[in-house]
């Protein structure tokens, strides 16, 4: 789950106005249907990794770092589609990238390779920097087929995952089987888009209504 920011002329103008609102626009990629950088391969590049795995398996990654930790080495060889590369990061790295995500602990290298994809319109993530972002990686609750991301600006990550524990905790399990039966149901429905809106609006309203 990626949380897009906007990177436009006004976007500072459009914070300063609006403190308090978190203006980030949710995207739920398919991405492994696309090609992802990741430059670093310490402890904060394995939690990057770590994510993308656990939430899209059979994406394609390229891990670039001078060195590539033993955790990550481990990691790597469950999935695929993830190559390792023990050298410096370089400029043809980005060829084919439709998302780069740097974890090196060097504010100068992170720019220069965020400027350098910037130029390529690739889309970037630094570790730890959210000014140099185009998008932040949402801790995930998970159930089955019920997915929520959720952020905090780029603010707490750690507000985020205690959340993100919270509910995880708190949603029961079943729901992926409701939102199995809900997709069948939905498969036999008949009539116009509108009718079958209105339909299932009216069985998923037992999902909110209080016991009496």
């Amino acid at each position: 789950m990626l949380m897009a920011k906007h990177n436009g002329i006004n976007s500072k103008r459009a914070r300063s106005t609006t403190t308090g609102i978190n203006h980030l626009f949710p995207l739920f990629l398919k991405l492994e249907e696309m090609q992802v950088l990741i430059v670093g391969a310490g402890s904060v590049g394995m939690e990057k990794l770590q994510a993308l795995v656990q939430n899209s398996p059979a994406t394609k990654i390229l891990i670039v770092a001078e060195k590539i930790s033993e955790a990550v080495n481990k990691l790597a060889k469950h999935y695929p589609g993830v190559r390792l590369e023990e050298r410096a990061f370089e400029k043809k790295d980005l060829a084919g990238k439709d998302i780069v995500i740097i974890a090196v602990n060097d504010r100068t290298t992170s720019r220069y390779i965020r400027d350098l994809a910037r130029k390529e319109r690739i889309w970037v993530n630094v570790a730890d920097t959210p000014g140099l972002c185009d998008f932040y990686l949402g801790s995930i609750v998970r159930k089955g087929n019920l997915k929520i991301a959720i952020s905090t600006n780029g603010k707490s990550p750690t507000v985020a995952k205690r959340l993100r524990e919270v509910l995880q905790k708190l949603l029961p399990g079943e729901l992926s089987t409701v939102i199995d039966h809900l997709h069948i149901i939905r498969t036999r429905l008949q009539g116009d888009f509108d009718l079958k809106v209105k339909k299932l609006d009216a069985i998923t309203r037992l999902l909110a209504d209080k016991e009496e």
